[in-house]
């Protein structure tokens, strides 16, 4: 079984956006595999990445809460479907305090849906009547003739350096059989929402009637160096006042690997530096970029020599970062 999330991050059920992620911050800088070469620090890292992507989306958060582990299996409208169905009737009148329990299947899962939504009026609503069908589970009364298995989804956490890299992969869902194992080809660059399609492996036919397709969807883990945007990749750049006063060419992190960019002198906070086509691949097309946004950083401890030479600095330099550029530029020709 699944460790809980709230556990995974260490907070409370009632923790908001906020603490949420602090947590996640904290405990991603710990485990990632670039940072601490534990054997189990990625699948831990993994783990947080997982937590806090659900957790941080008030939609899936509020399907978590209601489902546990099962909630990937709930459609995003579930209430609005059961609601809908019922009449409107959604725990009301004298039932038995809970529905009718079942089971359904949503891109190779198993979830438990039932228990929880009142007595419907009293009127025995079955639970299954209400959701069966909405991936391909429902029930075909009065059809004749084969009927072609419905299409389903699951999701398919990557983090960023996977979704760069693409291959070959391993991925394991729960069926009504038990686990099953796909081998499902990624391709390099994959985007947030992408869906890979897995002909055949989706619900059953009825009559003879063709198996549907799973499609896995592709959901980028939130990463605590790389942020993403289409195929933009964004990442800080920390330099040292002289490397940005003075111009220098820097190393700079990269989903494939370690590059470097050339910092102009004259370089302040904020400034964005472009590496062209060093962005998320795509096979079809041009690859995206990657933004290196500095951030200049000072020493936290001085040494007598380095306090020396700031003060000398500050003595000589007409600059002052409170004036407009305009107004400095006058004032250093003086």
């Amino acid at each position: 079984m699944a460790r809980d999330y709230y556990d995974v991050l260490g907070v409370s059920r009632d923790a908001g956006p906020e603490e949420l992620q602090q947590a996640f911050r904290r405990l991603a800088r710990k485990n990632h595999p670039d940072v601490n070469h534990d054997p189990g620090a990625e699948e831990r890292f993994k783990e947080i990445n997982e937590a806090y992507s659900v957790l941080s989306d008030p939609n899936q958060r509020k399907k978590y809460d209601r489902f546990g582990e099962d909630f990937r299996q709930v459609p995003d409208d579930w209430e609005e479907r059961v609601g809908a169905a019922a009449g409107g009737f959604r725990g009301g009148g004298g039932g038995s305090g809970r529905g009718r329990r079942t089971t359904w299947t949503t891109g190779g899962d198993v979830g438990d849906i039932g228990g929880g939504y009142g007595g419907f009026g009293g009127g025995g609503i079955d639970i299954e009547d209400l959701l069966g069908g909405m991936l391909g589970g429902g029930r075909a009364r009065g059809r004749a003739g084969p009927i072609a298995g419905a299409d389903q989804e699951a999701e398919l956490p990557l983090t960023v350096e996977e979704a760069y890299r693409g291959g070959r992969r391993q991925v394991t869902l729960n069926g009504p059989d038990g686990p099953r194992t796909y081998t499902v080809n990624i391709p390099p660059g994959v985007t947030d929402g992408r869906r890979i399609r897995l002909a055949g492996e989706g619900g059953q036919g009825m009559g003879g009637g063709p198996q549907g397709d799973l499609y896995l969807v592709a959901r980028l883990q939130p990463h605590p160096i790389f942020r993403v945007e289409s195929r933009d990749i964004h990442v800080d750049l920390r330099l040292a006042p002289w490397e940005a006063a003075l111009g220098a060419t820097v190393p700079v992190p990269a989903p494939g690997g370690e590059t470097k960019v050339t910092v102009p002198p004259g370089t302040s906070t904020g400034r964005r530096l472009r590496l062209r086509g060093e962005g998320m691949p795509d096979p079809r097309g041009r690859p995206g970029d990657l933004y290196a946004e500095v951030k200049i950083m000072v020493p936290p401890r001085l040494t007598d020599r380095e306090r020396e030479l700031f003060s000398e600095l500050a003595q000589v330099s007409t600059f002052d970062p409170r004036r407009t550029t305009a107004d400095n530029e006058r004032a250093s020709r003086r």
